[in-house]
């Protein structure tokens, strides 16, 4: 089971600190391929890996894996507006703001051509 937030912190950290996946490799002594794997939760890293990616970026291993994690900090998601969603394939927990409740509940009661423009405005649709 891939693991949402944590392939998600993965790609918003290393974008954050503007490091390249092969950079990225390099530093953890793996292939670049190896590295997109976790930022497209296609691999879940060992214990050890995550550990060296946490210290990579000045996080905790709890962090890394269960908060949503920033250049600036850990956004505690726990404390703020945010809901608890499921990813129905998967069943991983996924947190969202009230704007993105509105924004996925909007898109579901829009007609399908607003559905395809809306894929193509944020760039899932070409």
């Amino acid at each position: 089971m891939s693991n949402i937030q944590l392939a998600a912190n993965l790609r918003r950290l290393r974008n954050d600190h503007n490091y390249t996946q092969t950079q990225l490799g390099r530093k953890l002594n793996i292939s670049r391929q190896a590295y997109s794997n976790y930022e497209t939760g296609k691999r879940i890293p060992d214990l050890d890996m995550l550990i060296r990616i946490a210290d990579i970026y000045h996080v905790s291993l709890e962090q890394l894996i269960t908060q949503t994690c920033t250049k600036s900090g850990v956004i505690n998601e726990n404390s703020g507006p945010y809901f608890i969603g499921l990813e129905s394939d998967t069943n991983d927990e996924i947190y969202l703001t009230r704007d993105e409740v509105l924004l996925l509940t909007s898109y579901r009661n829009a007609s399908e051509d607003d559905r395809r423009l809306t894929r193509k405005v944020l760039g899932l649709e070409e």
